[in-house]
């Protein structure tokens, strides 16, 4: 196939070859085409979906030890909303963007990426119900209430546009408002309706008074209730035959939309397959017919309804949708097909590995190991990681999802860290603290390496120093050595001179590295004290020579520094300064204290002459004695 992944996860990859007359083929396309693996890394919304996500998982991983018990259940259910708000968040900024764009293609591009964020938490919220919370009878009908009210949001805008007109019944969307709210078993907000209905129009308020009644009673097991599931069902089954009373009674029979709206809370499935187009989608028609008809399902029998909604409501006339697929197999409880599902389906895998590492948390995967060595969890937040390195700034992000894979985390983290490009030394030291907090020895020794190799290209000697001896790498510390005494030997200084003075135990990293250290040691104390020109603001000549830092060459410890006839000449030398300087005048306070500190300075340099002389006599005569 010719082609392969390239620098940064880039696949790249030549596809037109044409004959040559030798019959051998050759690539004749003027293009590489260029396919990320991850492009979703690059949107600038999505990365704030990357970071604030982040901050969750870690949380997740460090309060692990301490969940247990019921703590353990809501702790995790407000991870997971945590998760989901973070979702909503950048797709409610994502359908800003789209609103706002000026390009055709651009505002395309942003309402479709809308449309997977949203599908993504309708996943993430179902998911949360079904497996997280484990939502029994009752509730559970309560909770996938909630989840189709807020995933089929249009009602809210149509109900805005309904009721701010001056006489909301004579509307034209009227009676959709009403079929919807009683759809979405908004019964208090359709009876408000109802009765401005029957205020409009006398002649059907007494069939408005009776339906909005029957709306009224109708038993709902609310969150704080304390009735059992037997209760509700014989209270349910009588508010059912009373219904079923008033449609045999003809009692609607003048009015075919009220009579409809009865029909539906009946749970009649022709009269809900009659709203597929208010419906809009089948798991609304699943939740409608069970509120309806069996408000009391169990989390077991779940998926028999929603594969028969489903066939019911697509009718042989087309095929699920990939987001269909997802849906049933969360309904069947199918927690690794889900997963395969969307992981096929998504453009990145920012959401199976959240989702995973979450429900692996509430010890749903426990028994599932893949057969390459690791585990669903594991080889999901892998492959999410690796993608967040494409990224020149989400690759730190990633670092920690490989510490959160304990068995080949550490691997890939050290494959991936070598190939992040160190185009700055500020993003070098960043990548080099993460590799020594984990003790990764061996990247550390490469970038020290890198950034060494740099610098000597740089003619920076000083710098690769440093990094050579960081990396604690003797072959390269005596490379840069040898450098350092070339420029010596062709320019008679030495460079970088404070780092080679202050080396300390670092020059026992090579010989050559040691000798260098010393050999600039001696030179410089000879240097200094036998070529500095010091200029006194008091003298007339300008070529008296200054002693000002032989006493600190002088005075390093207990080393030789010169030999006793060095010293006797430079002592010679001190005198006849001492005793050649001028008088200027009046002396007044200025220089009176100037003379006093020329005196000391002359003074610690005789005293450490003398120092030096004897420590020389004794070395010289002890060798001559050997």
């Amino acid at each position: 196939m010719c082609f392969d992944w390239g620098p940064g996860e880039m696949l790249l990859c030549e596809t037109s070859f044409n004959q040559t007359g030798k019959s051998e083929k050759v690539p004749s396309c003027p293009f590489i085409y260029i396919i990320r693996k991850d492009v979703d890394v690059y949107s600038q919304i999505l990365r704030k979906l990357f970071n604030e996500s982040h901050g969750i998982f870690v949380g997740l991983q460090k309060i692990e030890e301490e969940l247990s018990g019921k703590s353990r259940k809501a702790q995790l259910v407000r991870v997971s909303k945590n998760y989901r708000s973070v979702i909503r968040a950048c797709m409610e900024e994502m359908h800003q963007v789209a609103i706002a764009a000026k390009d055709p293609a651009s505002g395309r591009q942003f309402s479709s990426q809308v449309s997977i964020l949203s599908a993504m938490e309708l996943i993430w919220n179902l998911c949360e119900i079904l497996f997280i919370e484990v939502a029994p009878a009752g509730p559970l009908l309560l909770h996938l209430l909630d989840w189709v009210r807020l995933h089929v949001c249009e009602v809210d805008s149509l109900s805005a546009d309904v009721l701010g007109g001056d006489n909301p019944s004579k509307h034209e969307n009227f009676w959709d408002l009403v079929t919807v709210l009683v759809l979405q078993g908004r019964l208090d907000e359709a009876r408000q309706m109802l009765a401005k209905e029957a205020d409009a129009n006398p002649s059907c308020a007494g069939m408005c008074r009776v339906l909005g009644d029957l709306m009224r009673t109708m038993p709902i097991l609310s969150p704080g209730n304390t009735q059992t599931l037997t209760e509700l069902e014989l209270k349910w089954q009588h508010w059912r035959e009373e219904c079923e009373r008033h449609l045999q009674d003809n009692t609607f029979a003048a009015n075919p939309r009220l009579e409809s709206l009865c029909k539906i809370m009946l749970g009649d499935e022709a009269a809900l397959l009659e709203q597929k187009e208010l419906l809009s989608n089948w798991y609304h028609f699943l939740v409608t017919r069970l509120l309806y008809s069996n408000p009391t399902v169990k989390p077991i029998d779940l998926h028999f309804y929603a594969q028969s909604s489903l066939d019911m409501f697509l009718g042989g006339e087309s095929s699920p949708e990939p987001l269909d697929n997802i849906l049933m197999a969360a309904f069947e409880f199918d927690i690794h097909q889900v997963i395969k599902e969307c992981s096929i389906a998504l453009s990145n895998w920012w959401f199976v590995a959240h989702l995973t590492d979450l429900l692996d948390h509430c010890r749903l995967l426990q028994s599932h190991n893949l057969y390459f060595g690791s585990n669903m969890r594991e080889f999901l937040l892998l492959e999410y990681a690796s993608g967040l390195f494409a990224h020149h700034s989400l690759w730190q992000l990633g670092v920690d999802y490989f510490d959160y894979c304990p068995e080949l985390g550490r691997v890939s983290l050290e494959l991936h860290i070598e190939r992040i490009p160190l185009n700055t030394e500020q993003k070098a030291l960043k990548v080099l603290r993460i590799c020594e907090q984990r003790q990764m020895t061996e990247q550390v020794k490469s970038i020290c390496k890198i950034l060494a190799m740099k610098a000597v290209r740089n003619n920076r000697l000083g710098s690769a120093l440093s990094w050579s001896i960081r990396a604690k790498d003797a072959a390269f510390a005596t490379l840069v050595s040898d450098r350092f005494l070339r420029d010596y030997c062709e320019r008679g200084c030495f460079s970088d001179l404070d780092l080679i003075d202050n080396l300390g135990s670092a020059m026992m990293l090579s010989d050559r590295l040691t000798f260098l250290a010393g050999f600039c040691s001696h030179t410089e104390a000879h240097l200094r004290l036998s070529s500095t020109v010091y200029t006194c603001p008091r003298l007339e000549h300008q070529s008296t020579i200054h002693f000002r830092t032989a006493g600190r060459c002088l005075t390093r410890g207990m080393d030789v520094i010169f030999s006793a006839e060095q010293t006797y000449e430079l002592m010679r030398c001190l005198e006849d300064l001492a005793s050649g300087r001028p008088e200027c005048g009046e002396p007044d306070a200025q220089r009176l204290q100037d003379d006093d500190i020329e005196t000391t300075k002359v003074e610690m340099l005789r005293l450490a002459l003398a120092r030096n002389l004897a420590r020389a006599i004794i070395r010289e005569g002890s060798l001559e004695g050997s």
